[in-house]
């Protein structure tokens, strides 16, 4: 898993998106370039790869070794005006890199990060997705047993 973290951008959500396509976008390409997935070998796991976690017989193997081909753009928390560029531009780089997975994480707590990031790990079918985390919202949840 690779992680970014985008900070230093402009508070308005125009500027701020043109400052991320002009000078943080040429870095999260050269980390997708790195994260591209191992080649194809036929007859050799599901996923065509031999540490690949897809089995034999699954219509979309993941050729990537499990954990890994994972980008994580780390945000700093922003107002609601922010959150439109900043999911288009996570989803169109899910497309462009698939099977390699894009999501991004809103926030600046780091346990939230924490936990989010291990989340994502786990979490093979998740990309082209923004979170806005928060950590000092409702609390923990509650047990259906309570």
């Amino acid at each position: 898993m690779a992680v970014l973290r985008v900070g230093g951008l402009p508070d308005g959500a125009l500027a701020a998106a043109a400052e991320f396509h002009a000078a943080v976008l040429p870095e999260v390409l050269a980390e997708l370039e790195k994260l591209k997935p191992l080649p194809f070998k036929e007859g050799v796991g599901g996923g065509g790869c031999p540490d690949s976690s897809a089995s034999a017989d699954s219509p979309h193997p993941n050729p990537f070794p499990e954990g890994e081909g994972l980008l994580v753009l780390i945000f700093s928390p922003a107002d609601h005006s922010h959150r439109a560029w900043r999911l288009a531009a996570i989803q169109a780089l899910a497309r462009e890199y698939a099977p390699a997975r894009v999501n991004a994480l809103a926030s600046d707590s780091e346990k939230a990060i924490a936990a989010a990031l291990d989340y994502l790990q786990a979490a093979g079918g998740v990309t082209g997705q923004l979170l806005e985390l928060d950590d000092t919202g409702a609390g923990e949840v509650l047990s259906s047993s309570a």
